[in-house]
């Protein structure tokens, strides 16, 4: 019983010993390193365990959006020479911001359609984009047509270029190569004008003026 004490209390000096001699480590900052060490050690696995967490649905599903969308805006300009494919591009990331027609508004787009017709939609202009100046990230109207609640999808672009400012029945340069289709004295207007269906596919042709998958309501 004796030998069982003196083994009890041995065993509790050694503990209070080395208690007392990691208090001194730390103290004496003798052990700091290593405490921080381990800290970040802990800390980057963390970071690791969420950044490698997959996505959510929700993620998920944008990204698929996203890349359905991108493949369908491709594939309906197939075809065409790349710098074209390359420009209605450009065309389509300018014109973004106005799938919200009233950042359209705001940006001098008149809040009357300037001409509504079938197959072709709402035509919304901004006077002062009508310029000899091509210009694919500028389009002078911006086509919309309704959905079904009542609101404004952006649909198309079109470009706007003053007769008097090229040689008689000579069409703009426009986009390059020579597919795009523009057309002379528009409604009397004095302009060529040529549409670009970089909103919505045009099963004739991205340059057609009119699009049979567009109904006007």
């Amino acid at each position: 019983m004796k030998n069982l004490f003196r083994a009890a209390i041995s065993g509790q000096n050694k503990h209070v010993a080395n208690t007392q001699s990691l208090n001194r480590l730390l103290w004496n900052g003798q052990l700091i390193p290593y405490v921080m060490i381990l800290f970040a050690s802990l800390l980057f696995g963390a970071c690791k365990k969420y950044s490698d967490k997959p996505q959510t649905n929700s993620e998920e599903q944008m990204a698929s959006s996203k890349g359905i969308k991108d493949a369908e805006f491709l594939s309906s300009h197939s075809g065409l020479d790349p710098q074209t494919s390359k420009e209605l591009q450009e065309a389509h990331a300018a014109t973004a911001k106005y799938q919200n027609i009233e950042n359209a508004f705001a940006d001098g787009y008149g809040k009357d359609p300037v001409v509504t017709l079938p197959n072709m939609g709402y035509h919304f202009l901004n006077a002062d984009l009508v310029s000899p100046v091509f210009d694919v990230r500028k389009p002078a109207i911006l086509v919309y047509n309704k959905k079904d609640n009542g609101n404004f999808e952006l649909v198309a672009v079109e470009y706007a270029v003053p007769m008097s400012s090229l040689p008689l029945h000579v069409a703009p340069e426009g986009f390059t190569g020579n597919d795009d289709e523009w057309n002379e004295n528009t409604l009397n207007t004095g302009w060529w004008t040529l549409h670009a269906w970089v909103w919505k596919n045009n099963p004739d042709g991205v340059f057609k003026p009119m699009n049979p998958s567009v109904i006007v309501q």
